[in-house]
């Protein structure tokens, strides 16, 4: 599977991985694959069905997720105050 994704991203196609979709707070996933698939380039999460429209948005647009995440639990990220 890792290389045919990396010949994907090499042949310039945008992998997203979806890793989990969880309401539970810490959903299972395979740790090891998603390192493999952050290595090469590929956005690979878990989330819950309600973050998961803003966070594939944030995935697609090539945004930093682990940003997105942590404004997601209320921290403020250098272009974004809180009021």
């Amino acid at each position: 599977m890792l290389r045919r994704v990396a010949d994907m991203t090499t042949a310039g196609t945008q992998v997203v991985a979806l890793l989990a979709l969880s309401d539970d707070g810490a959903p299972g996933y395979d740790r090891e694959m998603a390192a493999a698939l952050a290595e090469l380039g590929v956005p690979a999460f878990a989330c819950t069905p309600d973050s998961f429209g803003d966070l594939m948005a944030a995935a697609i647009e090539r945004r930093d997720l682990a940003e997105w995440a942590h404004r997601q639990q209320g921290g403020a990220g250098p272009d974004h105050q809180r009021t």
